[in-house]
């Protein structure tokens, strides 16, 4: 069962091996236990198309480890239920990791600290 969802950049951090600690905490978790959304996907996705790491051959090999979630009705039904903030991809995660009960990974705790009943770790440390 998911109980972990890697935000963007958690995710582009695990891909590149940014931080040591990220990527233990990752290893310590059974298959299945963590994932990451859609919008995550669609995030990276449009980074690497502008050229930003990580290229597409690392994307598509970190996607054989962690599982992506489609970002379905109960996630639009719970964005739609958010107080609306600027950062929109942050809001889609947020209302994603809430509609499956997971917690969110991310090393911007402040991006998601103004979410009701989202529950935040911070692995890069």
């Amino acid at each position: 069962m998911i109980g972990y969802l890697l935000d963007t950049d958690c995710s582009i951090y695990a891909m590149l091996g940014t931080y040591p600690a990220l990527g233990e905490r990752l290893m310590q978790c059974l298959p299945d236990e963590v994932a990451i959304s859609a919008i995550s996907f669609a995030e990276i996705v449009m980074g690497e198309d502008k050229g930003k790491p990580p290229d597409m051959p690392v994307i598509e090999a970190f996607l054989r480890v962690v599982p992506m979630l489609p970002f379905d009705g109960a996630a639009a039904r719970a964005y739609a239920m958010l107080p609306f903030k600027r950062r929109s991809f942050d809001r889609l995660i947020a209302a994603h990791a809430l509609s499956i009960g997971a917690v969110v990974v991310t090393n911007n705790e402040a991006d998601f600290a103004d979410v009701p009943g989202l529950v935040v770790e911070n692995w890069t440390v």
